[in-house]
């Protein structure tokens, strides 16, 4: 398929573009809110994934007239019910530092035993008016301490299911080709190129 695919990317947070970037086949040119020149963070006031993806690309479809998609992600613990889910980035407070996030949660489960945890990314295209959903998660432990040094957020405490490493000691291209992302994206890369 030789036609390129336009995509609007309701983020301008420069991790996430990048890995993006790097996760979309060529024939898919992502354009991010900085390419706009939207640098005001959109809100996210609601209490699920699936929720916040829908705010941010339904008032940036609105607001720009274009076709476009905003995901929502975090970390889910098993041993916390779920915490901190919608509140990962928020996790040690309204600033939303990684090291800190990363460091409140070993403290929390410091000697827990019960060390499941799932990332889970939700999309929400809005096209035409219409919102599509697209889910990815990836199963794996937290690690004792923080390892690695690529990635973000709680990429330095995660072990994905058959690996011994953590996301942040993983080269971006083994991170990218299992990541909760990845997955959410494949599903979307595939319904654009039906559709297309």
């Amino acid at each position: 398929m030789s036609d390129t695919i336009e995509l609007l990317f309701a983020s301008a947070n420069p991790h996430k573009i990048s890995e993006l970037r790097k996760i979309l086949p060529g024939h898919i040119r992502l354009l991010s809110l900085i390419d706009l020149q939207h640098l005001k963070e959109l809100e996210e006031t609601q209490s699920t994934f699936e929720g916040n993806a829908r705010q941010k690309s339904t008032f940036i479809h609105k607001k720009y007239g274009k076709n476009c998609f905003a995901d929502d992600s975090g970390l889910e613990v098993e041993v916390l019910n779920g915490a901190p889910g919608v509140y990962s980035a928020r996790f040690a407070g309204e600033e939303k530092n990684d090291a800190n996030n990363v460091n409140k949660l070993l403290q929390v489960l410091e000697g827990e035993a019960n060390r499941k945890a799932n990332f889970r990314t939700v999309i929400c295209l809005m096209r035409n008016g219409e919102a599509f959903f697209f889910e990815g998660v990836v199963y794996g432990q937290i690690a004792m301490e923080n390892r690695g040094k690529s990635g973000f957020g709680y990429d330095p405490i995660f072990i994905p299911d058959g690996f011994d490493k953590t996301f942040a000691e993983m080269a971006s291209e083994e991170k990218n080709s299992i990541s909760h992302r990845a997955l959410a994206v494949g599903k979307l890369v595939d319904f654009l190129t039906k559709i297309n």
